[in-house]
């Protein structure tokens, strides 16, 4: 794309708290164009099945502009807290690592893949040095692809932490 003989390019655009989707709307009525990939997933919330659609990168959006036109509008739109910068200049973005996260988004979002357990669900360990045990799910640990769980051994209980991909349901 061509706009007053400058390329267009990508850059990470820090949003206010909470405010990546009005940051995005703001942008999008400049003429702007951006990219908010979302992540959805089911989440157990006071017993109920619920499905949770958040930023995939918090406090963070994409957007394609003429630096030299539009550095001023992006900066100061709402919702928008800095355009993000490695020393003066701001870091533009590859346009293969937009095309990679676009390439993963089904109706805007990426959605988490992998098993999901319930809390109380018996589990068996299928890989690592626990290959085999079985154990009770108790819950997921926020961002980090694990799962702490309740071990039960003849006279005791244990609880560890082990990979997600490791556990598979009984």
């Amino acid at each position: 794309m061509q706009s007053g003989g400058k390329m267009n390019h990508w850059y990470a655009i820090n949003s206010k708290p909470h405010q990546e989707l009005l940051a995005e709307s703001s942008l999008n009525i400049l003429g702007v164009e951006t990219l908010c990939p979302l992540f959805k997933e089911t989440k157990v919330i006071r017993r109920k099945v619920r499905e949770s659609t958040s930023p995939l990168f918090s406090g963070y959006l994409f957007a394609r502009f003429d630096l030299d036109h539009f550095f001023r509008a992006v900066h100061y739109a709402r919702g928008v807290k800095a355009i993000v910068a490695f020393g003066s200049e701001p870091a533009v973005i590859d346009d293969d690592m937009i095309e990679g996260i676009r390439s993963r988004l089904k109706g805007g979002c990426v959605v988490k893949s992998g098993p999901s357990f319930l809390p109380g669900q018996l589990v068996r360990i299928h890989q690592g040095p626990l290959h085999g045990l079985e154990a009770v799910f108790e819950r997921e640990m926020k961002g980090e692809q694990r799962a702490m769980l309740l071990l039960k051994a003849l006279s005791y209980q244990a609880r560890l932490v082990v990979d997600l991909q490791d556990i598979v349901n009984l």
